[in-house]
């Protein structure tokens, strides 16, 4: 059985690789019934390792909790007629298809998915949509980072635009296809009536561009590389400390003040060329050689420690080990463990419909059968969609 806030709702999942799985793990950890749908080869994120664990990559383990596993040929008339039986008592359809693919299988939302199923909420992500100069051309994560101008907000003079560190541009769509997905369920509450959700990679990374897309609105001008420090607001950059790297974070006025009386230099906060944050962005490199030679003695974590009970935000560099065994991690419950398993934690706390991790991820085709009988398949006829390759309990190799 499942819990929590979206308990009831059930969603054929036929994403692969990162955006569209790591939506549907969210809405899976908060009790939506996710089937996921695999092609005959499998999710090729399976294969993105070592390291591996039960035959799977953990690039596939970390995006695919809560969900039970359907492999399937659609490219074949009979696993079209398996989706169309899914689809019937389905409230969401998640798809990262080609675009114009689905409708060369008859099954486009408004070809024939809209008034065969008018409550049916489907979403599509990606890369660049079907309109404009890009569309219909594929979408990966760092090409997009690229292109939508993330890389050349990232990195330093020195290394010039760099992609970030984490396939920021995936993540947040499938973020926005959880928000839009929700949106339009929402919606049908009043209408009764599904819609199309269009996600693309290429306008959620236009999305992300915040602030220098203002800044350049108002100006007109290409932001420069700076490293980690912030266009609009100094002190807002890392410092190296005798214990290690810190990264200090005000925001305002008060906070710079608070900073200069706790480091015993008052006075740099009444200097007229650091009084306030534009005097202070003015004269950044000059004020960062000050607080350099500030806390280039201190202890980092200590001095974090102290800054943020007064209300200066500050926080130690810490590395990916320190911070999935830190205390607040746990106390948070931000590292969850399933038979084996082990995972990032729920972010979003609901109080009294908590989301839980539930279901290890799936290995593959492990619920086929279980699925098919749900719907109304009898026995035989699971086993002829088997021994004919429409349904599949191994990956299919590669010709």
């Amino acid at each position: 059985m499942q819990t929590g806030a979206l308990a009831g709702i059930r969603v054929v999942d036929l994403t692969r690789v990162l955006g569209g799985p790591y939506c549907t793990q969210w809405l899976g950890d908060h009790g939506a019934e996710i089937v996921k749908v695999e092609p005959p080869q499998g999710d090729e994120t399976r294969l993105w390792g070592p390291p591996f664990r039960e035959g799977a990559s953990s690039y596939y383990h970390g995006i695919n909790r809560n969900k039970r596993a359907l492999a399937l040929d659609l490219g074949q008339p009979r696993g079209r007629e398996v989706l169309l039986r899914l689809l019937e008592g389905a409230d969401v359809l998640i798809e990262n298809f080609k675009v114009g693919t689905l409708e060369r299988w008859g099954l486009g939302y408004e070809q024939s998915l809209k008034e065969r199923f008018p409550r049916l909420v489907h979403c599509r992500i990606t890369g660049f949509g079907e309109h404009g100069p890009w569309g219909g051309l594929p979408g990966y994560d760092a090409v997009l980072q690229a292109m939508a101008g993330l890389m050349s907000v990232n990195g330093d003079e020195g290394t010039g635009p760099m992609r970030l560190g984490i396939p920021i541009v995936d993540l947040a769509t499938g973020l926005a296809a959880a928000l839009g997905i929700l949106m339009a369920l929402l919606e049908r509450e009043r209408s009764g009536r599904g819609q199309f959700v269009d996600i693309t990679l290429f306008d959620v990374a236009v999305a992300l561009l915040h602030p220098h897309a203002a800044n350049w609105f108002l100006t007109g001008q290409n932001p420069r590389l700076i490293g980690n420090a912030h266009p609009n607001l100094y002190p807002y950059d890392k410092f190296r400390t005798r214990t290690g790297e810190i990264f200090l974070a005000c925001g305002n006025d008060r906070q710079w003040r608070r900073l200069c009386e706790h480091l015993g230099r008052p006075e740099l906060a009444r200097d007229e060329r650091f009084r306030t944050m534009a005097d202070r962005n003015r004269h950044r490199e000059l004020l960062r050689r000050e607080l350099a030679e500030l806390l280039a003695d201190r202890d980092g974590e200590a001095l974090c420690t102290q800054l943020l009970a007064l209300g200066i935000p500050a926080g130690p560099v810490y590395d990916l080990a320190r911070v999935l065994t830190h205390p607040h991690t746990r106390a948070r419950e931000m590292v969850v463990e399933l038979d084996g398993y082990r995972g990032t934690g729920v972010p979003i706390k609901l109080r009294r419909t908590p989301g839980r991790a539930v279901r290890k991820p799936p290995r593959f085709g492990e619920h086929s059968r279980e699925i098919l009988r749900e719907v109304g398949y009898g026995e035989e006829e699971i086993e002829a969609l088997i021994q004919d390759g429409v349904v599949l309990e191994r990956p299919r190799t590669a010709d």
